[in-house]
């Protein structure tokens, strides 16, 4: 799979503004971003149940996706738009919190399992394994029973800002991907000064 030429970028998370500052939503903050970095508003899309919206990176347009059917039905949404808009999966980027990083740690990758993230395990049914993935460090509550739980909290402010930061820095490098491809941007964004 050489071209990672981006089209669509979906970030997962949970409707509801209860679940808004929670960090299973860190996916939503990233996509959220690149949108107001654009001065793009999302809209509810029925068909896919999805917010969607449309922006430019690089010269090249980009859809931004927002699941609404909650994180462990993502898949079908994503799937959606890809079909709707015939796009690859290749050039997918999907941004998603990750317990296996720390808050402050931000990682592209391509591929994978599902690691037992929910959201991804959903979206891996419905659109195989050869996606890019922004993987945003919100941290481990230290025990397995305590994940949902963990995830589901509102982040605490030095963690939501340690996450907004690693935000801030991904949005940076999308020009990079869409423009050179995934092992620049990750050159780039995986290297500190």
């Amino acid at each position: 799979m050489q071209d990672n030429h981006l089209t669509i970028i979906a970030g997962l998370g949970n409707p509801e503004e209860r679940y808004e500052r929670t960090l299973h939503n860190a996916g939503f903050w990233f996509v959220d971003e690149l949108a107001r970095r654009e001065g793009s508003q999302f809209k509810y899309e029925k068909r896919f149940d999805a917010d969607i919206c449309r922006i430019r990176i690089a010269g090249g347009d980009v859809w931004l996706v927002k699941p609404q059917s909650y994180m462990n039905l993502s898949g079908g949404p994503v799937r959606g738009v890809l079909d709707y808009y015939r796009l690859s999966v290749e050039q997918l980027l999907v941004a998603h919190d990750e317990i296996d990083l720390p808050p402050g740690t931000v990682r592209l990758k391509l591929g994978g399992g599902h690691g037992g993230h929910n959201g991804l395990r959903d979206l891996i049914q419905h659109c195989g394994r050869d996606f890019m993935r922004l993987r945003l460090g919100v941290g481990h509550p230290g025990h397995k029973d305590q994940v949902t739980g963990y995830v589901l909290k509102k982040a605490s402010s030095d963690v939501e800002s340690a996450i907004l930061g690693n935000v801030g820095e991904a949005a940076d490098v999308m020009p990079i991907l869409s423009d050179s491809g995934l092992n620049a941007a990750m050159k780039k964004l995986h290297t500190k000064e």
